[in-house]
């Protein structure tokens, strides 16, 4: 499980320092891709390997389906962290999240994401007035 918010930064070749605490899950490889509002989403091996058969059993017949697996492995990179922890974000990956030296890396259960800090800022405002109402319709009745 991954969580907590963490500030690493990028090296001149696009390199992330993955968090310490977020290393023993993905010495095996992982991958980083698209995420939604425009930050990186990175999964284990394991979990984008479930996230995969969920997909294949989505009908192709359904647009839907077709456009975020496009979507999804087009930008898709496999990467297998250094012995320092590093993984490299492909230049067309940092674009589209707008990441530069700075980043904001979070645990968000059995994903990480990455995004640019004004970004995260911006979000995490927005939605810290929501957080309290969104228990009601995550957990209902509790």
């Amino acid at each position: 499980m991954f969580f907590g918010t963490y500030t690493p930064k990028l090296d001149e070749k696009g390199r992330l320092f993955l968090p310490a605490k977020f290393r023993d899950q993905l010495t095996e490889g992982l991958v980083v891709t698209r995420g939604q509002e425009r930050c990186l989403t990175v999964w284990s091996m394991e979990d984008f390997g479930r996230l995969t058969e969920r997909l294949r059993e989505a009908p192709v017949t359904n647009k839907g389906t077709r456009d975020y697996v496009r979507m999804l492995f087009a930008a898709a990179s496999h990467e297998v962290p250094d012995k320092q922890g590093r993984i490299s974000i492909p230049p067309a990956l940092r674009e589209y999240a707008s990441l530069n030296k700075d980043v904001v890396v979070i645990g968000s259960m059995n994903r990480i994401e990455i995004w640019d800090p004004a970004s995260w800022t911006a979000y995490s405002e927005e939605q810290e007035q929501k957080f309290s109402e969104l228990s009601d319709e995550v957990f209902p009745g509790i």
